[in-house]
């Protein structure tokens, strides 16, 4: 992994040095060669295309199935974003930004070459954000020469052309800094180098081109499996080749000639015509052929070991899966159903590269969340975005039979919330609980409605109270109450009079 570096102190954003430059841009474009190979093989464009002593030269591309496979089970599904505060105005700016585009050919690109840029701008006539990938071809980033490794500015850059379509000596570069964006352009040679637009500041409070690293040396996912791609892509085609001359075999004719003169001249129009040749377009045509006694034809064949080279091409493919950790999942161990356990045993090797790509991945995320909340402040909209933590998921078919037996085995055990968020369907926890909530309030009013169970509460007079618009209406009524009244308190008359004549006789005693 090729690290560009300078000293912090030889550079300034402000007038930046365009003969260091130049040099940084001469020693990437020189290793634009092998980046382009890789997305070469990504392509299907294989070096067998360039050996010209070959009657086939097939392309197994086993190369873009690794890097599909590996990109989709990494982001394939989108990256959610989770936080205790509201930050709906940060996922509601990334969506509009296309965020969820550009993850995944980041992805694409880390699988291919190993690294990934993506440069963070404001759209055109507008205030909002845009993310665009920017091909690891000709993009790159600076840092100082200190153990942190700061970043110190990024260049974007290429080849300019004429309008006759021949390229000149001369390179468009947009340089970023830490809150300015240059585009120079700058000869390939020492010489002058000419500003074409001056300096502009971007306000995104640091350098708006992020840097994503697929693993710590910055290795593609197929590229140390090209020798072996080679190799399979070699074996294919000699199989072909095998089977053309076994069905272009050779007669061999015992003790006969299929004709006595090769030529003879033709009456009609007056040529040798050639009467061996007529003799094996006559036996092609009608599958017939009249021997003399003692005579014989034979088909002489190439013969191979297809069983043998069956097992050879095999052993390639699989090693070719296994260096990679890429599984094959059109491959028989992925068929029938499988358990959950057994399904992570397959994808062991897959899962642990893609925690690594994750690793990496939310070191970039975390810069893209600063420099977005960076220009929310600027509207007045103020999020921490070290406290917003990025959530990956795996892109495969879910087992919710075996979930939900899961989910209901830890009720009691697990919060309510945890166990949702183990739903592949369900996106947020908290408004499913309210949701569910609402719903158990709703199935118990109707049951009460259905019941007749209603609010028994006691009218506004009080309860030992009579109405006395009722009693007025009905006399009858009002002397009942009345009367219900005086044995009330006559009973509690004779309550007291109980209890002091009971305090009496206890102090005689006494």
């Amino acid at each position: 992994m090729y690290i560009f570096t300078m000293p912090a102190e030889d550079w300034d954003e402000r007038n930046p040095n365009t003969s260091y430059v130049r040099r940084l841009i001469n020693t990437h474009a020189a290793m634009q060669i092998e980046r382009h190979k890789l997305m070469e093989y990504y392509e299907g464009k294989h070096s067998i295309l360039a050996d010209g002593d070959r009657a086939n030269r097939l392309v197994c591309n086993h190369a873009k199935d690794i890097t599909d496979t590996a990109s989709a089970y990494f982001a394939g599904n989108p990256i959610s974003y989770k936080s205790e505060g509201d930050i709906t105005p940060l996922t509601d700016a990334l969506e509009n930004a296309g965020a969820d585009e550009a993850d995944g050919d980041l992805a694409q690109d880390l699988s291919i070459y190993g690294r990934a840029y993506e440069y963070i701008y404001t759209r055109q006539d507008d205030t909002s954000l845009v993310e665009k990938e920017l091909s690891p071809e000709n993009t790159f980033m600076v840092y100082d020469d200190t153990i942190e490794q700061n970043e110190l500015f990024a260049v974007y850059y290429y080849a300019k052309r004429d309008s006759t379509g021949k390229r000149t000596d001369r390179y468009i570069a947009t340089i970023l800094t830490q809150n300015f964006k240059w585009v120079l352009e700058i000869d390939k040679m020492p010489g002058s180098a000419a500003v074409i637009e001056e300096a502009v500041p971007h306000f995104k409070g640091e350098v708006p081109i992020i840097e994503y690293l697929n693993n710590k040396l910055a290795i593609g996912d197929f590229e140390l499996q090209i020798p072996l791609i080679d190799a399979y892509n070699t074996i294919m085609s000699d199989r072909v080749t095998d089977k053309e001359q076994f069905i272009d075999a050779i007669l061999a004719v015992y003790g006969t000639l299929l004709t006595d003169d090769e030529e003879e001249v033709d009456p009609e129009t007056g040529k040798l015509k050639d009467k061996k040749r007529s003799a094996m377009d006559h036996l092609r045509r009608e599958k017939l052929l009249e021997l003399p006694d003692g005579s014989d034809a034979r088909y002489i064949t190439r013969t191979f070991d297809e069983s043998g080279m069956e097992v050879l091409r095999k052993a390639i493919e699989a090693d070719i899966h296994k260096f990679s950790h890429v599984p094959c999942l059109t491959d028989e161990n992925f068929s029938g159903n499988t358990s959950g356990v057994a399904m992570e045993f397959k994808l062991l090797g897959i899962e642990n590269i893609t925690k690594i790509k994750a690793r990496y991945y939310k070191k970039g995320l975390r810069k893209r969340m600063r420099i977005f909340c960076t220009w929310l402040g600027l509207k007045q909209t103020t999020i921490d975005p070290t406290q917003i933590v990025p959530v990956f998921s795996r892109a495969l078919p879910k087992n919710l039979l075996e979930i939900s037996q899961v989910v209901n085995n830890l009720k009691g055990t697990v919060s309510q919330r945890t166990l949702l968020s183990q739903i592949p369907f369900v996106d947020n926890a908290d408004d499913e609980i309210e949701a569910v909530q609402k719903e158990n309030e709703q199935a118990v009013k109707m049951q009460q409605d259905m019941m007749g169970m209603t609010a028994n509460t006691p009218p506004e007079y009080g309860e030992n109270e009579v109405d006395k618009d009722e009693v007025e209406k009905y006399p009858s009524d009002k002397k009942k109450a009345q009367n219900k009244d005086d044995r009330e308190q006559e009973g509690e008359k004779k309550t007291a009079g109980l209890k002091s004549e009971s305090g009496k006789s206890l102090r005689k005693e006494r």
